[in-house]
């Protein structure tokens, strides 16, 4: 999954016992401190991640059958045709396919060496990882289903903003050699898996013992990473509504203004987790005071530009490519939330 990405970097530097010791280190923390906010914030924190059980349940149950089945392999078709039909199909299927960040680097970097024209490939990594049907679940739970549903469509307008610009922008000569030399860095546990684009297509995998065991790897390890986050971003979120000033909130990030939305937009690169822990976090934020369309930027910024996704890219491509794509992320972020803004305005 998407999700599981490059946890040598930054935040996600995070081990699986680092974080469950924040999780529990943080409740402790209050207890001892401050008593008498105990409750209130474990009864938050715990009622928010019970509803989202439904979810993630669902969620990993579809992840561990695509990789089981091998429909991973049904990525690869997208690049091949025309250029123009190639950036379509690439955002389509970069918008929906649940890949991590550590599989869709090393695909796109044999893509770009094998020759696949760089608009088809920026369109597949701008919307990547913005959105996929688990964290489609996930944001329709902790904020709503309009939020869910832009984010998606934000992910697809994205995706054809950079495939189209870097399309025209090559028939000036820019972007003829966008790889740099690619560096091997550790990262999430499906790095250890098999390649996922070269699989075997095979619905009914449940004959077979090696794909039933990589079904339930897929579940197992998916749900914990699924459970660890949430409960760490739903106490973040208690936290905020507990003792985070909404005239605070108001003053920074609050209001129908642009300047909530480029906020949101650029408070994405050092605060955004990943797109499961974000909304509850962007859910406590605006019960605070952050408007929708600086929610918006926030979720769809900080998925393409936070810190984690940003090195991944400075590590791949040059560095015009590498700004190109930090212009059509944050310029679609703006883009997004200020469509967003206008339509809760209606």
């Amino acid at each position: 999954m998407k999700a599981l990405i490059l946890k040598n970097i930054n935040i996600e530097n995070f081990n699986f016992k680092s974080v469950w010791t924040i999780v529990l280190l943080i409740p402790l923390l209050v207890f001892i401190l401050i008593p008498e906010d105990f409750s209130p914030i474990i009864t938050f924190a715990s009622k928010a991640l019970m509803g989202t059980i439904p979810f993630i349940l669902f969620a990993v149950s579809l992840v561990a059958y695509l990789k089981a089945s091998g429909a991973e392999s049904l990525v690869s078709k997208a690049f091949k045709g025309k250029e123009v039909r190639t950036i379509f199909i690439a955002t389509l299927v970069g918008g929906l396919a649940p890949f991590c960040s550590c599989e869709v680097i090393p695909f796109i970097a044999s893509m770009l060496a094998l020759g696949v024209p760089l608009s088809a490939v920026m369109a597949f990594w701008l919307s990547s990882p913005l959105i996929d049907p688990p964290a489609l679940l996930i944001t329709a739970s902790a904020l709503s289903w309009d939020y869910a549903i832009a984010k998606t469509l934000s992910a697809l307008a994205i995706g054809l903003i950079g495939g189209f610009g870097i399309y025209f922008l090559s028939k000036f000569g820019m972007f003829s050699n966008p790889l740099k030399q690619q560096n091997k860095n550790s990262c999430g546990y499906c790095c250890g898996t098999t390649d996922p684009f070269n699989q075997d297509l095979e619905l009914k995998f449940w004959n077979k013992t090696e794909r039933i065991n990589i079904f339930k790897e897929e579940f197992t390890s998916n749900g914990l990473f699924l459970l660890k986050w949430l409960s760490l971003a739903y106490l973040i979120e208690a936290l905020m509504v507990q003792y985070l000033s909404a005239q605070v909130i108001g003053n920074f990030l609050s209001g129908d203004g642009f300047s909530s939305i480029i906020i949101g937009a650029f408070a994405g690169v050092p605060a955004y987790l990943n797109s499961y822990a974000a909304p509850a976090i962007v859910s406590g934020l605006i019960e605070q005071g952050l408007s929708s369309g600086g929610a918006m930027a926030f979720l769809v910024g900080g998925a393409i530009s936070s810190i984690p996704a940003m090195t991944a890219v400075w590590s791949l491509v040059n560095r015009s490519t590498f700004i190109a794509y930090l212009v059509f992320g944050f310029g679609g972020a703006i883009l997004c939330g200020i469509a967003f803004q206008s339509y809760m305005n209606i």
